[in-house]
């Protein structure tokens, strides 16, 4: 059994968990918001989420973008099915293995998605406001670092995550 880990220097235990708290609570609010926000559109957060990854590698197989988007096969599939119904998206068999489905956007998605992304914009303007951008980098900086120590962590490489004090 491993030791309990010091807080870091200059903070106590109570402002780590406090920091983890907020994290868990900012994310979730944010996600109910965003749902809300996103309504009037007839699109969820998550279909939303497929979408706007599919604009950086349209044509994706379905398995990959399962991965790609750390969610099940079958919840993906499940996304994409009501995705489909509504026009957004499309599955074509791979040419090499027929098997394998890919997901493309739709001229209808585009439509859409050029929409939300003006919504989006609204939305972070909206959360994001009263705060300088310079405490925007630091807190980005920090969510970042705390992703590559997680990453690294999962990866067993606990040499990457850096000092502990």
């Amino acid at each position: 059994m491993s030791t309990p880990r010091k807080p870091a220097a200059g903070t106590d235990l109570d402002d780590e968990l406090r920091f983890a708290y907020l994290i868990h609570d900012v994310s979730r609010l944010r996600r109910s918001m965003f749902d809300r926000w996103l309504s009037p559109h007839g699109i969820t957060r998550s279909q939303w989420w497929v979408l706007a990854f599919l604009t950086r590698q349209d044509g994706l197989p379905q398995s990959e973008l399962a991965h790609e988007l750390d969610v099940g096969k079958v919840a993906l599939g499940a996304l994409i099915d009501r995705l489909e119904v509504a026009g957004l998206v499309r599955r074509r068999a791979d040419k090499k293995d027929r098997r394998v489905k890919r997901i493309f956007l739709t001229p209808r998605a585009n439509g859409l998605l050029k929409t939300v992304w003006r919504a989006n914009k609204d939305f972070n303007d909206q959360v994001l406001s009263g705060i300088p951008m310079k405490n925007l980098h630091v807190a980005g900086a920090t969510l970042d670092k705390l992703k590559q120590n997680l990453l690294a962590s999962i990866h067993g490489d606990t040499d990457a995550m850096g000092p502990q004090d």
